[in-house]
C-alpha cells in the first residue's frame, strides 16, 4: 500500500540526484550507504562551487571531516593477505621494534619492513602504456626547469629538506634485478642530459589476494617510527648504537659519522642529500638528550630502556613537528591552521588537553591520546599514490646560497651570503663532504634562509636528470639516471591511475579539457603537444605541477586530499600515538618533553641555543627566516571567515556541463 506513495517519490529523487550528481560518480553515489550518499552531496555541491577553502574556519573544517569519513571508507585498500594466528599482548612490546612489527595489534607484520604498500585509488593496469607518451618526452618538454621559481617567504630549503627527511622514513620500494633502458626520442634527445639510461624496475610481488593480485614491498618501515635515524631493522640499527646509557652515534661537533668508504652513519642513507643529513644530526642530536634527561630523572634505567624510551620521544617530537609546523606552513590558511591542532589536539585545543588531559573522541580530543588505534578495517600502510604525491623534487633549487654566521646580523636578521654552493656538490657521497666542511649550524642557516623551489611546471631541477643513484647502503651505481622522466616511468608501471582517473576515484570533479586545468596558454598548448587533446592520458605528476594552486597552498587540491587521508592515518592507526601514549609507555618526563615541544624552532634551540635568536626573525623554522613574523589575530581561530581569494580550484574551473 505503501509503496504507492514512496515509489514515485524515490523515483523523483532519483532523477533529481541524476541531474545534479556529476555523470562520473553516479556509479559510485549508487552503491553508498545512504548516509554517506547524503555526505557526498555536501561535499560536491561545495565542490561544484568551488569554494572549501573560502569558507569561514568551522564550515571548512566540518567539510574536511565530510571528505575524510568518505575517503576511509571508500579509499582505503588492503594490498596482501592478513596473517591468521594468535594475537600478540601489547604489553611485552611497550616499545617500538627495530622492523616496525608489533604495532597493530591486530596484526602483527602491519607497517613492518618488507610489508606491502596499500592503495587508496585500485590499480589501472598500463602496462601496455608505460612509454606513452615517451617518459624523456614528458620530462623534458613539461618538467625540466627552465629558470627557478620559488616559494618566496612561505617555504625554505629546510621545508624541503624536511620533507625529503620524513620520505626517507616512510617509503621505498623493493626492485627486481631485471634493468629497464629508456632512450631519448629524437625530438628531445638534444635537449636531455642522458640520451639514454638504465635503472631496476620495480619489483612485482603476488598478493595472495583476490582483488589486487600482485603489489610492492616498502624496504622501510611506514609507522612514524624515526627510522631515518634508526634505521629499518635490527642490522642498521646495531651499527648505529653507542649502547651506553641508550645513545646513538654522532660527533662532537654535531656532524654524523662516516664509514671508510664515506657512506653516513645514520638510519637511511639511500640517494640523500645534505640537507637530510643535517636534520638527522639534529634529531640524533635530540635523540642523546632526550637520554640524559631520561638517565638524570630515571638513574636506574639501563641503556636499552633509555634507548627505547627516546626513541618513542623522539619520534613523537618528529610526528609532531610534522603535524603543528610543517603542515601549516605548506598549507598557510587558517583552515588547515586548525585542522593540524586539531588532528594534535583537538578542538578542545592544548590548554584544556594539558590539564585534563584527553577528553571526548578524535573531534573533540584530537587523534593523539584516543583509547585505541582506528584502522577503519584495513591494515596500516603507505600506499602506492601517497607516493606518487609526494614526488616534490622541484622543491630543490640549483645551488645552496652558503651563509656567513660569524657575521653581524643585516636586516631581519639575515647573514650575508658567503658564496653559492651547486647542488650537484651536495647530493651523495660528495654531499657528506661538503656537509662536513660545512657544518651542520651554517648549513640549517643557510637553508632557512634560501626559498625553495615551487611545484610547478618547468621547475623540475635539471640536475636531477644526470643522478647517480645508490644502493641501499649509501653506495653509489654505475648508471646515471634521469630522474624527472624515471618517476612519470614509476607512477606507470606501478599502476597508479593517471590524473583524472585518480580525481574520479577520489571523488573530485576530473577535468574535460586543458583550460579546465590550468590558466597558462602556453601551458596548455604544449599539453595538447604532448598529449594531445586527450587529458584522461595525462600523468599524474605533471597534472599535480600544472594544477593551480589554492592561495596558501604550495601543493596541489589533488595531492591535498591523499594528504587529508593519510596525514590522519598516520597518527590514528599508531598505538604509541593512541593507546600507548602515556606516561607509562614514554615515561612522566618523556611525555612532558613531547608535549612541550611545538615546533622545528625548539628543538633548534635545545641544540644551538644562540642560532634562531641571533638568524631566525620569523615565526617558524619552515619559513624563509628573514620573513617578518605573523601578526597577532585577536580573532579566535574557529571564528575566523576566510579571506576571498582570486584563486580558485581546478574544482571550480572544471566543465559542468554535464549533468
Amino acid at each position: 500500500m505503501w509503496s504507492v506513495v514512496t515509489d514515485p517519490i524515490r523515483t523523483l529523487v532519483k532523477r533529481v540526484l541524476h541531474h545534479f550528481i556529476h555523470e562520473d560518480f553516479q556509479e559510485a553515489v549508487a552503491r553508498m550507504t545512504i548516509l554517506d550518499a547524503f555526505l557526498f552531496i555536501i561535499v560536491h555541491s561545495i565542490d561544484k562551487m568551488g569554494i572549501w577553502h573560502r569558507l569561514p574556519v568551522i564550515l571548512g573544517l566540518a567539510y574536511l571531516a565530510i571528505r575524510r569519513r568518505l575517503h576511509q571508507e571508500y579509499n582505503l585498500f588492503n594490498v596482501g593477505t592478513t596473517p591468521v594466528g594468535i594475537r600478540f599482548n601489547p604489553s611485552d612490546y611497550p616499545y617500538r621494534t627495530a622492523e616496525g612489527k608489533y604495532n597493530d595489534p591486530f596484526n602483527e607484520v602491519a607497517g613492518s619492513q618488507g610489508s606491502f604498500f596499500g592503495r587508496n585509488v585500485l590499480p589501472v593496469d598500463q602496462k601496455k602504456k608505460l612509454l606513452k607518451p615517451d617518459p624523456m618526452v614528458v620530462a623534458t618538454k613539461l618538467l625540466t626547469r627552465r629558470t627557478y621559481k620559488d616559494t618566496g617567504k612561505q617555504f625554505n630549503v629546510i621545508a624541503a629538506s624536511w620533507i625529503q627527511f620524513m620520505i626517507h622514513d616512510w617509503i621505498d620500494h623493493l626492485e627486481d634485478t631485471k634493468q629497464i633502458e629508456l632512450t631519448a626520442p629524437r625530438e628531445v634527445a638534444s635537449q636531455c642530459p642522458l640520451k639514454s639510461f638504465k635503472f631496476y624496475k620495480t619489483k612485482e610481488i603476488p598478493t595472495g589476494f583476490y582483488d589486487i593480485k600482485t603489489g610492492a614491498l616498502n624496504i622501510r618501515t611506514p609507522w612514524w617510527d624515526g627510522s631515518v635515524i634508526y634505521g629499518s631493522n635490527g642490522e642498521v640499527l646495531k651499527k648505529l648504537r653507542t649502547f651506553k646509557d641508550g645513545k646513538i652515534k654522532i660527533s662532537k661537533d654535531g656532524n654524523l659519522l662516516h664509514n671508510e668508504n664515506g657512506t653516513a652513519i645514520s638510519g637511511d642513507i639511500r640517494n640523500s642529500w645534505a640537507g637530510v643529513s643535517t636534520l638527522q644530526a639534529l634529531f640524533v642530536q635530540e635523540h642523546n638528550a632526550v637520554c640524559d634527561s631520561l638517565k638524570n630523572h630515571y638513574p636506574d634505567l639501563e641503556d636499552e630502556e633509555l634507548y627505547r624510551h627516546a626513541r618513542l620521544v623522539t619520534s613523537a617530537v618528529i610526528a609532531k613537528v610534522h603535524t603543528i609546523d610543517w603542515t601549516v606552513e605548506l598549507l598557510k590558511t587558517d583552515t588547515l591552521l586548525a585542522g593540524m591542532r586539531g588532528n594534535w589536539y583537538g578542538l578542545l585545543g592544548k590548554k584544556f588537553k594539558d590539564t585534563f588531559g584527553h577528553v571526548g573522541g578524535a573531534i573533540l580530543g584530537g587523534l593523539v591520546g584516543l583509547k585505541r588505534p582506528e584502522n577503519h578495517g584495513v591494515p596500516y600502510s603507505l600506499t602506492e599514490e601517497f607516493v606518487s604525491v609526494y614526488r616534490m623534487h622541484s622543491l630543490l633549487p640549483d645551488n645552496l646560497q652558503l651563509r656567513d654566521i660569524s657575521a653581524t646580523p643585516g636586516p631581519n636578521k639575515s647573514p650575508p651570503l658567503l658564496k653559492e654552493v651547486p647542488m650537484k656538490n651536495l647530493i651523495g657521497l660528495q654531499g657528506e663532504k661538503t656537509l662536513t666542511e660545512i657544518g651542520v649550524a651554517r648549513q640549517l642557516v643557510s637553508m632557512g634562509h634560501q626559498a625553495c623551489g615551487a611545484l610547478e611546471l618547468w621547475n623540475y631541477p635539471q640536475w636531477l636528470r644526470d643522478l647517480i643513484p645508490q644502493n641501499t647502503d649509501g653506495t653509489e651505481r654505475p648508471d646515471h639516471v634521469d630522474l624527472a622522466a624515471l618517476e612519470i616511468y614509476r607512477d606507470r608501471e606501478r599502476n597508479v591511475a593517471r590524473y583524472n582517473q585518480f580525481r574520479r576515484a577520489l571523488l573530485l570533479i576530473p577535468i574535460s579539457k586543458w583550460e579546465d586545468l590550468t590558466d597558462d596558454k602556453e601551458a596548455i598548448q604544449v599539453l595538447e603537444e604532448v598529449y594531445g587533446d586527450d587529458v584522461e592520458e595525462l600523468d599524474i605528476l605533471v597534472g599535480l605541477m600544472a594544477e593551480k594552486k589554492i592561495k596558501g597552498f604550495a601543493i596541489s587540491e589533488t595531492a591535498f586530499i591523499i594528504f587529508l587521508i593519510m596525514a590522519s592515518r598516520r597518527l590514528e592507526a599508531d598505538r604509541f600515538f593512541t593507546s600507548n601514549f602515556n606516561e607509562e609507555t614514554y615515561t612522566k618526563k618523556g611525555l612532558e618533553w613531547v608535549n612541550t615541544t611545538e615546533s622545528l624552532k625548539d628543538v633548534i634551540n635545545r641544540h644551538y641555543p644562540e642560532m634562531t635568536h641571533k638568524w631566525l626573525n620569523a615565526s617558524s623554522a619552515f619559513s624563509v627566516w628573514d620573513s617578518a613574523p605573523n601578526t597577532h589575530n585577536p580573532i579566535p581561530l574557529y571564528l575566523r571567515v576566510a579571506v576571498a581569494d582570486a584563486t580558485h580550484s581546478v574544482l571550480r574551473r572544471c566543465h559542468l556541463a554535464k549533468p
